[in-house]
């Protein structure tokens, strides 16, 4: 059986673990969280390995509350995404920064534990079983074709949308199954039946990225050259500035460097994005565990 990994996105979960902490928010009838569910339709797609990307300091409390459960299952392993984990070089420029670098920071952490194809995902999100089904058809096929393998699993932006606010979306055009361009759109509403962004409406019908990619382990060279040109370019006084895969992945696309795959999930998203949120979740995965599509306790 080939190797096929999920890397779970989980660096900016708090530095406490208890309550308020989103990612750990009881969401299932049995006490489950969002990333219980989302592991739980990996490997019944056919992953069978979870790499965390966590903060160092949060390594002991992460594999007593989720790690060990998990561990059970499947094989797990961590990946460290830190502030300082950057060449030796831009140390002292930037030591008045206290957050990571970002989603291309955290991918490339994974280097040296990831030898194999991965999905990636966002720990406090729910993508629904289609997706690593998709997912995990595509990066168990023969690629020989292509230096690396690269696929976006698509969304339709109706089914990521929260009534009680604005979110950001990556907005996606793709022609004949391939990704030409992908927009990151600030703050689109749910208004009326319709999505809503500076007064423009949006296609509820388009394609949006919610950060889930499935890549060969080719990118981790480009990841790592692609840093330090980042961290080459970035003054000392920007703490905020990010290495964000989907601005990665988009730039590759305009270089013509890469060609990427566009799946498509009719499933509906969801994830705690305001505070309201969370009762519309905990409804949404009631109504899956009573349509029979997940059980009572995981």
């Amino acid at each position: 059986m080939k190797d096929i990994t999920l890397v779970v996105m989980a660096a900016g979960i708090g530095s406490r673990f208890g309550g308020g902490i989103k990612q750990l928010e009881p969401m299932g009838p049995s006490g489950e969280i969002i990333m219980d569910y989302s592991i739980h339709d990996a490997l019944d797609a056919g992953f069978n390995k979870v790499v965390f990307v966590i903060r160092k300091d949060l390594e002991k409390d992460f594999d007593e509350i989720i790690g060990q459960r998990i561990k059970k299952k499947v094989k797990v392993e961590y990946a460290f995404q830190e502030v300082d984990n950057i060449p030796d070089e831009y140390k002292e420029r930037f030591k008045q920064r206290t957050k990571p670098w970002g989603t291309g920071q955290a991918i490339l952490a994974c280097k040296n534990i990831v030898n194999e194809s991965f999905l990636v995902i966002n720990a406090d999100d729910y993508y629904g079983k289609q997706a690593y089904v998709e997912a995990y058809s595509y990066l168990t096929q023969n690629h020989e074709d292509k230096t690396l393998p690269l696929c976006m699993v698509g969304f339709i932006l109706k089914n990521t949308l929260s009534d009680n606010g604005g979110v950001t979306r990556g907005v996606c055009k793709a022609e004949n199954g391939k990704l030409v361009d992908i927009v990151e759109t600030h703050n689109i509403e749910h208004i009326d039946g319709k999505a809503i962004t500076e007064g423009k409406e949006i296609d509820l019908e388009s394609v949006v990225s919610m950060n889930m990619w499935g890549i060969g382990p080719a990118i981790f060279e480009i990841l790592e050259k692609g840093f330090n040109e980042f961290l080459a370019t970035t003054s000392k006084e920007d703490l905020k500035r990010e290495y964000l895969l989907p601005t990665i992945i988009g730039d590759l696309l305009n270089e013509n460097k890469v060609e990427v795959d566009v799946l498509k999930s009719n499933d509906e998203w969801f994830g705690v994005t305001y505070k309201e949120d969370k009762e519309s979740v905990k409804q949404s995965i009631q109504l899956l565990v009573d349509q029979g599509i997940y059980p009572n306790k995981l």
